[in-house]
């Protein structure tokens, strides 16, 4: 979700007024996406890379957060969307940890869309604690090197149940990965968008969706052959 600062900027705010008008798009986006019965959407809210940002402004997204993850319950529970949680949230502040996964219980039994936040998130160090597992398992003989392969690994990632995303959406014109479901969007589609985060809405929500139905996803194959043409 990018683009909250260069928003803010480009109106003369400060950058905190980019992440309070980012909330709502964070809303009209989990809303719809639980309205078209998607099945789950990941949000990389706060990575672990973004504690080296000031401690004011890391301070700031703590306390939004939190306010967030109370206010929101009715929106949640109204759409029928499960909140849980990626990463090594062990690092977040205690009273914000204590909300996420109370608003994770209460939310617990929704059928719906499945939300995830990423929190002190990093694709590499969720590979790494997956390796250290996996590690662990070997060396208390309760797993046997010769059985370790991607499906073994898969396992040990932080939410297994989650199925890999067909879709990755940028906003604000990046084209990087940031160290996002490095695992997982193995064979995603990609959908770049010039439009900053706190103005992205419903629309380009929709934009995305219309680019990705009309992609030929191969996973390593030959393009599809028309059902006029036949295979040679």
């Amino acid at each position: 979700m990018d683009g909250n600062g260069r928003w803010a900027k480009k109106r003369g705010f400060l950058r905190t007024k980019g992440h309070e008008q980012g909330v709502r798009a964070v809303r009209d986006t989990v809303t719809e996406c639980a309205r078209l019965g998607l099945e789950s959407l990941t949000l990389y809210a706060f990575s672990e890379e973004n504690w080296k940002r000031p401690a004011i402004e890391v301070g700031f997204l703590m306390t939004m957060l939190n306010r967030f993850l109370v206010k929101e319950r009715p929106t949640l529970m109204e759409n029928d969307v499960r909140l849980v949680h990626v990463g090594r949230i062990e690092k977040l502040p205690a009273k914000v940890r204590g909300t996420l996964l109370e608003t994770e219980r209460l939310t617990d039994g929704n059928g719906g869309l499945t939300l995830c936040l990423a929190l002190s998130y990093g694709g590499r160090q969720e590979i790494v604690d997956a390796a250290k597992r996996l590690a662990t398992e070997v060396e208390e003989g309760t797993l046997a090197v010769e059985d370790i392969d991607e499906a073994a690994l898969g396992l040990r990632l932080y939410r297994p149940e989650i199925p890999d995303p067909d879709l990755l959406i940028r906003t604000a014109g990046e084209y990087r990965v940031s160290n996002f479901l490095l695992w997982q969007i193995s064979y995603a589609e990609f959908f770049v968008t010039e439009t900053c985060w706190p103005e992205f809405g419903v629309e380009e929500l929709h934009r995305a969706f219309d680019s990705y139905r009309s992609r030929d996803r191969r996973f390593g194959g030959l393009p599809s052959v028309p059902s006029h043409e036949p295979a040679p």
